[in-house]
């Protein structure tokens, strides 16, 4: 990767938060109460902490299985409820008592062996969401694939054979939808019809060249994707183009996914790095947050 005269760089020191996550990941701003919610799927936690009042503010669900991603849910205060992705599909979230229920499930063949990942709701209210081999069972197999959820009713498969399938974002104007396959390197774009909710001329937008797997990003409102690294302690600004014009770099190794919280910041989410020394072992699952001069683009709710 050529970096050339415009190559924008920040480097993030010290976490917002020392959460010692296993695997910290879907980190969502709410802007109505200026707070952060974010996840660890193998803790099987829900985080949320208030940005105005700080880190002591920090609260934690627990649950008996992993939820691996949220979404705000139209008509729905989040303050009450969630969607969540859960091992077996979608669900929706009592967030006064933790309690959650199914609205609709994968209906794999392979049921114990699959759990849900990454993924994120349409301009149409509809959730698109990875499934991947669960933890335990051996190495991560192409057994995975992306599903469209509309409205309450059964899963649709779009993509099959995938091993590690994560986020999904749009651009701006909502006519291109974004995915990426964590395993293959790749980010792959869809023109995407806003009236039908359609995909169609499927390419690849990015190819990553290096040690690391891309794994989770956002979209910032001039359409470049930020882009957390896995294994590689930094954050990608890619522009609409496909092309890398910057870099977060923090401290440990495992960056998951990143968001913004208002005011030009980003947050990063990362993973525990346990074989890792120093720094990168002290703070793997920490959450860091860096000013970057930019704006991410408005989230949709979930149509249940």
């Amino acid at each position: 990767m050529a970096e050339g005269q415009n190559f924008q760089q920040w480097h993030v020191s010290e976490p917002y938060l020392d959460t010692h996550c296993s695997l910290g990941e879907g980190p969502y701003y709410e802007p109505d109460t200026h707070t952060l919610r974010f996840i660890d799927i193998i803790k099987k936690q829900l985080h949320t902490v208030s940005l105005t009042e700080g880190t002591s503010s920090l609260k934690t669900l627990q649950f008996d299985e992993s939820v691996t991603v949220t979404a705000d849910v139209e008509g729905r205060d989040p303050q009450d409820t969630l969607l969540i992705g859960a091992k077996q599909g979608l669900a929706v979230l009592d967030r006064k008592t933790g309690k959650y229920e199914y609205v609709t499930k994968f209906g794999e063949a392979k049921g114990e062996r699959i759990r849900s990942n990454d993924g994120a709701v349409d301009p149409n209210g509809r959730f698109w969401l990875g499934t991947m081999t669960d933890f335990g069972l051996g190495p991560f197999q192409p057994e995975g694939s992306l599903y469209r959820f509309s409205h309450a009713t059964a899963a649709t498969p779009t993509r099959s054979g995938l091993t590690i399938p994560n986020s999904v974002g749009f651009s701006p104007d909502a006519r291109t939808m974004y995915f990426t396959h964590s395993s293959a390197r790749e980010v792959f774009a869809w023109d995407y019809d806003p009236t039908d909710g359609s995909v169609s001329n499927e390419r690849v937008f990015y190819r990553h060249d290096g040690p690391g797997e891309p794994d989770g990003f956002r979209v910032d409102t001039e359409g470049n994707l930020w882009h957390a690294v896995y294994g590689e302690s930094r954050v990608l600004k890619i522009s609409p183009e496909g092309k890398v014009v910057g870099e977060v770099r923090i401290p440990t190794r495992n960056a998951t996914c990143c968001d913004f919280i208002g005011g030009g910041e980003l947050v990063i989410t990362t993973a525990g790095d346990d074989e890792g020394e120093g720094e990168s072992k002290k703070f793997g699952g920490a959450v860091f947050r860096v000013q970057v001069g930019a704006e991410g683009t408005p989230r949709f709710a979930y149509r249940l």
